[in-house]
């Protein structure tokens, strides 16, 4: 897999053509192994997120392995409620966990962690990157495509102050010190 940089820093323009993506990165002060079990936690997430609300497993699933599926329940303002469906990319423990969001051929987006051991601990990124799926951003883009580049910078600034949430979050749960980059 490519490495996901940050749109800010190297896309003057944003379009969902290009699958833009975006992430944050901190240092927390544990091993890979134990962030491993939080990254894994589908519902984890849902205790510091503005817009993701939980996640249960599907088809038997009973944690995370490559293929398996899940729901996830969100909620926002703008858009109101929806569930979506989610597959398993990677799980390669514990430095790589993904998934993709919709339907595998034409996915509304991807979204993962990756956990590099450091002397100090783990360097845990979390990221994102829009797909081509149909979403509600992809029908406001269609409303308003002269607001395309406005649209996804606003859509992944909320995103990475979810993101520095949920770090933080492992670093508590794990009672450890946290260092953003």
């Amino acid at each position: 897999m490519s490495p996901v940089v940050d749109p800010a820093l190297s896309e003057p323009e944003l379009r969902l053509v290009d699958q833009p993506s975006t992430s944050v990165t901190a240092v927390i002060s544990a091993p890979p192994e134990a962030i491993w079990p939080i990254i894994t936690d589908i519902g984890f997430p849902a205790k510091h997120s503005t817009e993701f609300r939980g996640a249960q497993w599907l088809d038997d699933a009973t944690g995370p392995s490559v293929g398996a599926r899940f729901e996830g329940s969100n909620a926002n303002s703008r858009i109101g409620q929806w569930q979506t469906i989610s597959t398993v990319t990677e799980c390669c423990e514990p430095v790589g966990f993904s998934w993709i969001v919709g339907d595998p051929e034409r996915p509304l987006a991807e979204w993962g962690f990756r956990v590099t051991p450091i002397d100090r601990g783990s360097a845990v990124q979390q990221w994102h990157r829009l797909g081509l799926g149909e979403s509600g951003m992809t029908w406001l883009i269609g409303r308003e495509p002269e607001r395309e580049h406005e649209i996804i910078a606003g859509r992944f600034e909320r995103q990475r102050r979810n993101m520095r949430a949920n770090l933080e979050g492992i670093a508590t749960a794990l009672g450890v010190s946290i260092e953003h980059r």
